[in-house]
């Protein structure tokens, strides 16, 4: 799912530039039928001042980041058609009025009002265009039942039945809607009659998310609800790292998360539980399938000869499959190379009073389990490689918090733990590179959200570094 997302924005941001520069072009070779008859064959020819170059490559870094302020590389899935065309057009408008300024600081005497007049009204006309077609297929989509978003409706009252009928009926908003949570009971029976399901109280909300792939909560205040104890859901929601939607009325610190957006006949505050900027996610993206085909090539002779050594020393299949939690609670098959004997899972229950470690993960050092040849491979990390297979996949990155088999997920005691599964799992982490299994179970999840609320390629970088020592050392592994 992000990957294909990843891949939508990249095409999108790189579009956007296209039209402004066609947008440029087209302007340049109306105003040469008139005033400057050489200006559209210097622009194709490149031949064109150092100047001119610098003040046409601000104007691209300008576009983007007008775009990227203005929210359109964001998800827009409860922004209305209308609510899209007047940001692009106050975008584009920017975009002229920086256009203007910049060439009356450059002295670029071709941007003529003309000139501006043809560059807004080409690039607003195509804009426009290439987002309706945009919606148009997403929208195709959405109603085959792909890209879609698993809600919850916090409230029982009219507006969250009427958001219920909203998702129901406008497929092409791409939400799924997972059921209502209700409050004290009343307004159960009112939903009901709808079809639609109740699955929990507020009490039960908690143990009910933490197992589900939930990616957003949508609030329709009650009016009998207490606003305090909606609040304590709203800093639940965020502990576990759901996306949250608020949908009008007065809840100020709903209100205080983010810009209002317009949604259909409501008005919707959202709060996202980790960075949203586009561009990294596609830098990350293509930081890891280049780096994951880059590794396996590499590693292809070590990798195969791991794999004749699993095979020959000890029964069983090369590869060890096990279901892990991944981003937003979604369960994925994740590779490894086998380092225990067969039916080693099944005598985990034996082991579990021998944990070297706090929380309710499983390591020990001198585990009877493994094989031979598997102590090395986990000693020396080469266990771990097959994991680029998932990376590619787009199930994980090279950096992020370490995937959890389902077993110590249910152990979590804490909530805030989850917040780590608002981004995808990662090769290697802080944790990796800190001392493994020597760091407490909670200064482990600490590690990974300080990971999540520093998130930059620098970091990833530096993580990645920092990696290749830690592994050539075996510190903390087990």
């Amino acid at each position: 799912m992000l990957l294909r997302r990843h891949i939508l924005l990249s095409a999108l941001k790189l579009f956007d530039i296209a039209i402004m520069a066609l947008s440029y072009l087209l302007a340049a070779g109306t105003l040469s039928r008139y005033s400057v008859p050489l200006s559209i064959e210097r622009l194709l020819s490149l031949q064109m001042s150092i100047k001119e170059i610098i003040f046409f490559s601000s104007l691209l870094l300008s576009w983007h980041i007008l775009f990227i302020l203005f929210g359109f590389y964001r998800s827009r899935r409860v922004s209305t058609r209308k609510q899209e065309i007047t940001d692009l057009l106050k975008a584009d408008l920017c975009g002229t009025l920086t256009l203007f300024i910049a060439a009356r600081l450059f002295n670029v005497v071709m941007v003529t009002p003309l000139f501006l007049g043809v560059f807004w009204v080409t690039a607003t006309a195509i804009g426009i265009l290439n987002r309706l077609l945009l919606r148009w297929g997403l929208g195709w989509i959405r109603v085959k039942g792909r890209n879609l978003r698993y809600v919850l409706i916090i409230g029982t009252d009219d507006r969250a039945i009427n958001l219920a009928h909203l998702i129901e009926t406008k497929a092409k908003l791409g939400y799924c809607l997972t059921g209502f949570v209700n409050g004290n009971g009343e307004g159960i029976r009112k939903v009901q009659e709808t079809g639609y399901p109740v699955v929990t109280d507020f009490k039960g909300f908690p143990s009910f998310v933490r197992d589900r792939a939930v990616d957003e909560v949508w609030i329709s205040h009650p009016r009998d609800v207490i606003e305090g104890e909606l609040s304590r859901l709203v800093v639940f929601c965020r502990k576990c790292g759901m996306i949250i939607r608020y949908f009008s009325g007065h809840l100020e610190s709903m209100q205080a998360l983010s810009e209002g957006i317009p949604f259909e006949d409501e008005s919707v505050f959202t709060s996202y539980p980790g960075p949203v900027d586009a561009n990294f996610f596609m830098g990350k993206r293509l930081m890891d399938i280049v780096g994951s085909l880059a590794l396996l090539v590499i590693l292809s002779p070590l990798l195969a000869i791991a794999a004749v050594l699993v095979k020959v020393t000890s029964p069983g299949p090369v590869f060890f499959v096990q279901e892990r939690i991944g981003f937003n609670r979604r369960k994925f098959r994740l590779y490894k190379f086998r380092t225990m004997c067969q039916g080693a899972e099944q005598r985990l229950f034996e082991l579990e009073h021998l944990n070297e470690i706090s929380g309710p993960v499983f390591k020990m050092a001198n585990d009877p389990r493994l094989t031979r040849i598997g102590k090395f491979l986990r000693k020396s990390s080469i266990d771990e490689f097959p994991q680029l297979f998932n990376v590619l996949k787009g199930d994980m990155s090279l950096v992020g918090p370490r995937p959890l088999p389902v077993r110590d997920y249910h152990g979590f005691n804490e909530d805030w733990y989850r917040r780590r599964l608002c981004v995808l799992p990662g090769m290697t982490c802080l944790w990796q590179v800190n001392g493994r299994n020597a760091i407490p179970f909670d200064e482990w999840m600490g590690l990974d959200l300080k990971y999540i609320d520093q998130w930059s390629l620098r970091l990833d970088f530096q993580i990645l570094l920092k990696t290749i020592p830690a592994v050539l050392k075996g510190s903390g592994a087990a």
